[in-house]
């Protein structure tokens, strides 16, 4: 049975909430490698095997939010939060830019004093990194209200992240309590209708049944966002969740290749968030073509999933990463290669 449906839907025949959650489903090791094989096949015929690169930028750590899951909740006392100032984040997405990077990922926690006076400081951030620095830029803001959109894209992003985490709304409203489903959906419509490249994600191991997970995909890959991703739930000290179970890893790497079967011509991530550097390689193995939550180290710079894991280190640094990258066999996309995929995208966009 798998391997029929595994067939039939890298042969083009529509995927269901139950095909996909048949090919999610397994665990025989035979199987796994078949799908992981079909994963790294439709990636080859659309991106070769060229990976793009991300830095990760999160410059604000204050959240008005109280997310069940994340270790920045408002409610949460006992760590130290930041602010970065503008000049610093210039200097460190040069930084980035200098080393090679393709994209710098702006990310903050929903951020009350980034949001005033019409979210001025916000727009001044992605200008001045946009055209101070002259990198492709990836706005990670929270939930913005849809008449921002086109203020976010003329202020220099090209893309706009805003991840649901799960399609199943009983689950999100006990995860994103006192946030609102519809409007977290509308951010991936309006950003996109604005001109920005939209990016959605779901995270793996919350109680998300596997049906849940093939919702997921299927809606986040219909509502036709570029980057689509999925990460292994981490249990967060100083949450609600930071005694549950931890999830095996080979449900987010399952998730990683159907997304690439279904959706060959997106970028998926292969995140540094969960499994530091050694959870890179089995990533993209499975079908992920951008390394992301590239964090230099000694910068006082947090990650999301586990915030500290293999920053200081430097195993999330840029030389790090580039080598280990290279060693695998895959080519590293150049500033150039990416920003051409960028334009390419909104043209094809256009024409559609």
């Amino acid at each position: 049975m798998f391997s029929d449906v595994l067939y039939d839907i890298c042969h083009g025949a529509e995927p269901t909430v139950d095909s996909v959650a048949e090919l999610l489903s397994t665990n025989d090791p035979k199987e796994l490698e078949q799908l992981y094989e079909a994963a790294r096949s439709k990636r080859e015929e659309h991106f070769g095997n060229t990976v793009y690169t991300y830095g990760f930028v999160y410059f604000s750590t204050h959240c008005k939010n109280n997310c069940t899951f994340c270790y920045y909740r408002r409610s949460n006392k006992d760590l130290e939060r930041y602010r970065k100032s503008k000049e610093e984040i210039v200097q460190l997405a040069g930084s980035l830019k200098d080393a090679g990077i393709d994209l710098a990922d702006l990310t903050m926690g929903e951020d009350p004093e980034m949001y005033a006076n019409g979210y001025e400081k916000l727009l001044d951030i992605i200008h001045a990194v946009k055209h101070d620095v002259g990198i492709s830029v990836m706005a990670s803001p929270g939930a913005l209200p849809s008449d921002m959109f086109p203020a976010v894209k003329e202020a220099g992003a090209d893309w706009y992240a805003c991840y649901q985490e799960t399609y199943n709304r009983e689950l999100f409203a006990k995860l994103r309590i006192e946030q609102d489903f519809e409007k977290r959906l509308d951010q991936k419509i309006s950003s996109r209708k604005a001109g920005l490249l939209a990016e959605d994600g779901m995270m793996v191991g919350l109680g998300e049944s596997v049906r849940d997970r093939a919702e997921a995909i299927l809606k986040m890959g219909g509502l036709g966002c570029e980057q689509i991703r999925t990460m292994t739930f981490v249990p967060q000290e100083g949450t609600p969740l930071m005694m549950s179970g931890t999830c095996d890893t080979v449900e987010e790497l399952k998730c990683i290749a159907v997304m690439r079967i279904l959706f060959p011509d997106r970028l998926i991530p292969a995140t540094l968030d969960v499994e530091g550097i050694a959870g890179m390689q089995t990533r993209l193995a499975a079908g992920a073509n951008v390394v992301t939550s590239i964090v230099p180290p000694h910068l006082n710079l947090a990650g999301v999933a586990q915030h500290e894991l293999d920053i200081e280190n430097g195993n999330r640094s840029v030389e790090h990463v580039f080598e280990m990258v290279e060693s695998m066999g895959y080519r590293l996309g150049t500033a150039a290669d990416y920003r051409r995929f960028i334009q390419d995208t909104l043209e094809r966009r256009s024409l559609s």
